[in-house]
């Protein structure tokens, strides 16, 4: 899909959705077809592969500068589902800079672009180009900040669940899940912040000096969300030695309870043992003795209640 922004000089922050190509168009491209794709490469004279680099996954974060246009490739974060629930990843998301047109490329909709339909952003126009990269920029250090607390609020929810004893398979996959995503996370801003810092030493691409203002905040921005993934990669992998403390401190109790059901049972079996062996009555305790099997067996009643009571004491049940 193909939509056609630009805003007027006169009427800064105002986009408006036009027919055809005018200077200082913004061209959102979503999840091109080879129709759309043909259509602007040859329209705007632009590499193909350099248009579908959004396209592929494996696409690594960089700008390549031609005689013709800029690229610009960065992640930016997304929602997928994974394991029926809804996750974090990171996307690309291209951005080509020609001489009149600004072009960006993604495979699906995303919040960083939607929230210029509404022009939000300060100063926002369409024809100041290189402005609106760096605002495209701040906007994802943003959306990057706003999902590592969303899923620092998970882990919370997570440890709870490990405070009330509840903690199952289900739990430890959504852990592992929030570990993945901060993994992809903190590859993507990385990536992100060694665009940004060679956008600074590109001369060519600097047209207002109030861009570069917009740029610093883009790199102190994304800067603060890779601290921010560093320190919650590090309560993740700490969580999970206490997990991994809890889960072995559970199997200690419950090889203590078993071994002391297991000496409990044990008493009435030994005793049940040495009077069903075939020997003279003479030599066995209480064998001719009236009420003799019901002594017996108060008396293995009495001792199991008394090492019943002496576990319970020791904190073995």
């Amino acid at each position: 899909m193909i939509r056609f922004y630009r805003t007027e000089e006169d009427r800064v922050n105002r986009l408006e959705g036009i027919e055809d190509l005018q200077p200082g168009t913004w061209l959102e491209v979503t999840a091109p077809t080879n129709k759309e794709t043909q259509r602007i490469t040859q329209l705007l004279d632009i590499d193909q592969d350099d248009f579908l680099a959004a396209v592929d996954q494996d696409e690594k974060n960089r700008i390549e500068i031609t005689d013709k246009y800029t690229l610009i490739l960065v992640d930016i974060p997304a929602k997928e589902t994974r394991h029926k629930q809804e996750r974090y990843t990171t996307i690309p998301l291209g951005i080509i800079i020609t001489q009149d047109y600004i072009v960006t490329v993604c495979t699906k909709g995303t919040p960083v672009l939607s929230y210029f339909h509404h022009s939000h952003g300060k100063d926002f126009s369409t024809q100041r180009q290189f402005r609106f990269v760096y605002q495209i920029m701040v906007r994802t250090a943003v959306l990057f900040q706003r999902a590592l607390h969303s899923i620092d609020s998970k882990r919370t929810e997570f440890e709870e669940t490990i405070d009330n004893k509840s903690m199952d398979e289900a739990s430890l996959i959504n852990l592992h899940e929030l570990e993945s995503t901060l993994v992809y996370f903190a590859t993507s801003l990385r990536g992100n912040a060694n665009v940004m810092n060679r956008l600074t030493r590109y001369s060519r691409l600097r047209q207002y000096p109030e861009d570069m203002e917009l740029l610093d905040d883009a790199i102190t921005e994304t800067q603060q969300a890779i601290e921010m993934t560093q320190i919650f990669r590090d309560i993740i992998d700490g969580t999970r030695t206490l997990i991994s403390s809890i889960m072995d401190n559970r199997l200690n109790e419950v090889m203590k309870r078993l071994t002391s059901i297991t000496l409990i049972l044990g008493v009435p079996t030994m005793i049940s043992g040495m009077y069903g062996m075939n020997v003279d009555g003479r030599w066995m305790p209480l064998a001719s003795t009236p009420f003799g099997f019901e002594i017996i067996i108060v008396l293995t009643l009495a001792l199991c209640i008394f090492m019943y009571y002496w576990f319970k004491k020791k904190k073995m049940l």
